[in-house]
């Protein structure tokens, strides 16, 4: 089946009806019967996610109709038509995949309001801190699965249970050789570079690829801007008629701006663009912004939106390497094995003047899981996985002493800097010369009863988790389709502190600990067009720092809340599949209950209750998508916390024709009492629709839009972003078979849109992130 897909496929970019003719001669010549087999014109321009397998999460080769969850995949021909270029565009085309602007660098996908996984190949790659890491290359990705809830048993225990992502890389041809290049020029000098070539070294054996990106990007944003260089080189072994083997690598190196958007966001900055002037003082006079600064408000004027928290004199780079190794083999007619490796090594420096570092000085993660099916009879399988990850961290972290609300953006850039005071570095180490960072521990130097330091993440950690999981897949009718999971894990870590102050013997800490998961699974065939599923999932995940690093908490020893994480799933859903139609729709309706790893290190539980839909059509000459998504996110009668109450708070009352200001200074870090409150900063309701049209073989038009429900910024609710939509509209010419000019035009009704900067809402009552105004991108593809 899945051949002829492929070939159903082929049939319709070339534009090829399958019609077939046939005649028996046989007959006596007086007597010649003809017959005529006419087949239908295929329409199908690979738009959809109806006839795309998945691989990976719950097994390969399964058809999106019988996987028991909410799955989305995005075919390379779906991310070159949705414009495809970081993990926020998949809202595009995913329901209920909303989030943060992650200080303008998101390398985390947010799924279900809250963070998700980033997995690659079936391995869960090294992301971000909360979000806020490295940015992710798209120049080894072919295909993205964006899959709803916490990771299945296969993948095993992870730190964020939203739900994942799963990028599968591009594979080697061995039968054909082909490429493709791209350049595009968009508006703010954004330009990109994109060489892409595949051959056979022997055919059908072995076959080559390599591709290569370079992107240089300036920004609308102020002082900001992304360089970056992407190589991935893939081969593919063919050995003999059982087995497969890829391995594929990719260096990145990217220097990009920490964005944190406007600061000051008041439900006038946010609804007509006014911004309230007048820097923070402290209570010894300096005006250098610090915890307590209150602002004496000296106007309010129109802010131009590209006036953000960054800093021409920030640096802020990373160069990361990954290596991937995906070996199958059908062992008999019953079994087959796969062995999945993966490396990656990573290494980033950021040093901002508001006095914030992040620096990781080397950060190595290994992983090798193989998984064993077997086939008992036509109805009954069952996988068994062994996985072993290790992860190594160095990295030195200074956040203590950043300060936003008191900054008054439209000043100097001085009125940005955070030089420390001698009181200041005492509390801190310096790693070298003018760089001070938090130690990874605390230490009383004094004898007084109290830690004399500054603690953030700094951290010198390893870990080793070992795993065994079994999956048991059975057909117990031609309708009825169930699946059991069931894993466990041994986690082993250790950490220390890689810079302890000096005369104070560096503190450590080994924790030993198993975690479990579980799940379940049904589908049950209506009839031939529709399968109605349920699922449940119980997970018990960690809590880790950047690069997936373990700290040293209080009494500098490793908190046993960090491997107490729990999460639960239970998902209802609806797919229709027809196999004699263009249309493909599903429906779910879920609740999870899941944890948010705080900004300081601690747990908070989160229960969201939803529905999301997905509907495509494709049938030339047209397709359509749309998906629409609800969501009730609550804190579980948890405590949470914000870097300010409210951002009133900021301002005294000196001026109360502008603000209500209380005089409490900012920031002031804010513990809310256990609740049942809304979570800020995630709208209930998002719609999203996507469209083409082909005028003729040649020339193409298409549209996109979303559109999200007004929703809190923070958690008194006192600051909403209203209800606001953006509409993107594209078109591409096709000058030969071969060459191909596209130009997108996005947000083309020039709203002014706003998104949180930080997932959990952390800075919901500080910042606030401007979406950019419209903006056009050339793109000429050229296919050799």
């Amino acid at each position: 089946m899945k051949h002829a897909y492929l070939a159903l496929s082929l049939a319709t970019i070339l534009n090829t009806p399958l019609v077939a003719f046939a005649a028996d001669k046989t007959q006596a010549q007086d007597s010649i019967e003809h017959i005529e087999v006419a087949g239908q014109v295929i329409k199908s321009q690979g738009l959809s996610v109806k006839n795309e397998t998945i691989d990976g999460p719950f097994g390969d080769n399964l058809a999106l109709q019988d996987i028991a969850r909410s799955v989305t995949p995005i075919s390379s021909e779906l991310i070159e038509q949705l414009n495809i270029t970081t993990l926020q565009d998949v809202l595009a085309v995913s329901p209920n995949t909303y989030s943060a602007s992650g200080f303008g660098a998101p390398s985390l996908p947010t799924i279900r309001g809250q963070l998700g996984e980033l997995f690659q190949d079936g391995t869960r790659r090294q992301a971000g801190n909360n979000g806020f890491g490295v940015p992710l290359s798209f120049n080894s990705i072919e295909q993205i699965d964006v899959v709803k809830g916490a990771p299945p048993v296969l993948f095993g225990s992870s730190q964020r249970n939203g739900g994942f992502v799963n990028l599968h890389s591009k594979q080697a041809s061995t039968d054909e050789s082909k490429g493709k290049a791209s350049l595009s020029a968009g508006r703010w000098d954004q330009y990109s570079a994109q060489i892409d070539f595949t051959a056979p070294i022997i055919k059908d054996k072995v076959g080559f690829r390599v591709s290569y990106e370079h992107l240089d990007h300036g920004s609308y944003y102020d002082y900001s801007g992304t360089k970056s260089d992407s190589l991935f080189a893939a081969l593919r072994i063919l050995p003999d008629d059982k087995s497969s083997w890829d391995i594929n690598f990719e260096l990145y190196q990217v220097e990009f701006t920490d964005n944190a958007g406007i600061n000051r966001p008041t439900q006038a900055l946010i609804d007509h663009g006014l911004y309230i002037t007048g820097q923070g003082v402290q209570a010894n006079g300096s005006t250098v912004p610090a915890a307590g600064s209150i602002v004496s408000p000296t106007g309010l004027v129109n802010i131009d939106r590209s006036t953000v928290l960054t800093d021409p004199d920030n640096q802020n780079e990373a160069t990361t390497y990954l290596i991937h190794s995906i070996y199958k083999r059908e062992l008999s007619a019953n079994a087959s094995i796969k062995n999945i490796s993966y490396f990656q090594h990573l290494q980033r420096e950021e040093i901002a003047q508001n006095s914030f570092v992040e620096i990781i000085d080397g950060a190595d993660t290994a992983q090798n899981r193989t998984e064993l099916t077997y086939q008992w009879n036509s109805d009954q399988q069952t996988i068994f996985a062994f996985d072993v990850r290790y992860n190594k961290v160095l990295g030195y972290s200074q956040f203590t002493t950043e300060a936003d609300l008191p900054i008054d953006l439209t000043g100097p850039l001085s009125n940005r800097r955070i030089p420390l005071t001698d009181a200041q570095k005492a509390r801190l180490v310096e790693l070298r010369p003018g760089v001070f960072v938090s130690p990874g521990a605390q230490y009383d130097i004094n004898n007084d009863g109290s830690g004399d330091f500054n603690l953030s993440d700094t951290t010198d950690s390893r870990s080793w988790q070992t795993g065994f999981a079994i999956q048991q897949d059975s057909d117990w009718t031609d309708k009825f389709h169930t699946s059991v999971g069931y894993r466990v894990d041994y986690y082993d870590v250790e950490a220390r502190d890689p810079i302890a102050p000096q005369g104070q013997t560096a503190a450590s800490d080994s924790i030993h600990d198993t975690l479990q998961s579980g799940q379940v699974s049904f589908n049950y065939k209506l009839n031939v067009d529709f399968t109605g599923y349920g699922a449940a999932s119980y997970n018990e995940a960690t809590s880790n720092s950047m690069a997936g690093g373990n700290v040293l908490g209080g009494g500098n020893v490793i908190s046993a809340q960090n491997f107490a994480t729990e999460n639960t799933l239970v998902e209802f859903g609806l797919k229709y599949a027809p196999t004699n139609s263009d249309w493909y729709a599903d429906g779910a309706l879920f609740s999870q209950r899941r944890s948010l790893r705080n900004r300081d290190g601690s747990n908070t539980g989160i229960r969201t209750t939803g529905f999301e839909s997905q509907v495509f059509y494709d049938a030339y000459p047209y397709w359509l998508s749309a998906g629409y998504s609800y969501i009730d996110a609550q804190y579980d009668n948890s405590a949470s916390s914000q870097d300010s109450a409210q951002v009133a708070d900021a301002f005294d009352n000196s001026r109360p024709d502008i603000i209500a200001g209380t005089g409490v200074g900012a920031p002031s870090f804010t513990p809310f009492a256990p609740s049942n409150s809304q979570v800020q900063g995630i709208p209930e309701q998002s719609f999203s629709f996507n469209g083409n049209y082909s005028i003729n073989s040649k020339w193409q038009t298409g549209f996109s839009g979303l559109y999200t429900k007004s929703y809190p910024l923070d958690l008194l609710q006192t600051v909403k972003i209203r209800d606001q939509y953006t509409l993107n509209i594209n078109t591409s010419y096709a000058f030969t078979p071969s060459t191909k000019l596209r130009l997108d035009v996005n947000n083309i009704t020039n709203q002014k849109n706003w998104r949180p900067v930080f997932e959990g809402g952390y800075f919901g009552a500080t910042l606030a992130f401007p979406e950019l105004p419209i903006n056009a991108k050339l793109t000429l593809t050229h296919k050799f």
